[in-house]
């Protein structure tokens, strides 16, 4: 089933108490239960707000790349607009744009996550290695590395895999296909995971770079034991609903 992502409403719902701003590719295919573009992703409410033209093979891109495409103007207005209409938290649906992360961050005042690949600098602080899994080994590099605050001396610690590039899953979104086999999708992202986990049988736990891996996160962690992180375990996205305890 298509389960395109929510185009911005024109007029905005509106969040008594703030929501959570999602700036989202521009894209067609399908997003299962768990995909960032699913409504029940964040569990607080959630607008989703579509950056007109960017598509997924232009923002899953090196940094040169990614400028290229001229789609950063537009995000950095966009996330603007996001805090104007009541946001109290921003991130986005690709974790290649961690190379925006100091960008967008500069231009308002509230928390902006940009990828789940900021969670590495903490990861790495727990395990000797963290695994990353990438819709793109082949794109996914060094300076994505440095903006998510890796130390240069941690960089060997992080050991990247990729999706079969000509697969199902990657073809179909870097491709923004309106149809995928979800099945085949999500058998071609646990294969991916096996393997990282027979090339590094020690490690314990993986992030998955791409938004829409979490609906097969399950899975991943069924047949690799390893523990998956994804952009939605960042507590930074709920911490603005979170009820305070009062004090014993």
């Amino acid at each position: 089933m298509t389960v395109p992502a929510d185009k911005t409403d024109p007029i905005p719902t509106i969040f008594p108490d703030g929501f959570l701003g999602v700036l989202m590719l521009d894209t067609c295919f399908p997003r299962p239960e768990g995909d960032i573009g699913h409504p029940s992703a964040f569990g607080v409410p959630t607008r989703h707000c579509v950056i007109t033209g960017a598509w997924p093979d232009k923002i899953v891109q090196s940094g040169a790349g990614l400028r290229k495409g001229r789609v950063v103007a537009p995000m950095l207005q966009l996330a603007r607009r996001l805090e104007q209409d009541g946001a109290r938290a921003i991130t986005t649906s690709c974790g290649f744009l961690v190379l925006l992360q100091k960008e967008l961050q500069a231009q308002v005042k509230i928390p902006v996550v940009t990828s789940s690949l900021l969670q590495l600098p903490g990861l790495l602080g727990l395990h000797q290695k963290v695994g990353v899994l990438t819709i793109s080994s082949s794109k996914l590099g060094v300076e994505h590395l440095r903006a998510a605050g890796v130390p240069k001396e941690r960089m060997k610690d992080v050991v990247m895999q990729g999706i079969d590039a000509k697969g199902e899953f990657a073809s179909s979104i870097l491709g923004n296909k309106p149809t995928m086999d979800l099945v085949k999708a999500g058998e071609e992202v646990v294969a991916a995971a096996v393997k990282l986990k027979q090339r590094e049988p020690a490690l314990t736990c993986v992030v998955l770079e791409c938004t829409n891996m979490p609906p097969y996160r399950a899975a991943i962690e069924t047949a690799t034991g390893m523990k998956t992180w994804a952009l939605v375990d960042d507590e930074r996205l709920s911490r603005p609903w979170r009820v305070s305890l009062p004090a014993a």
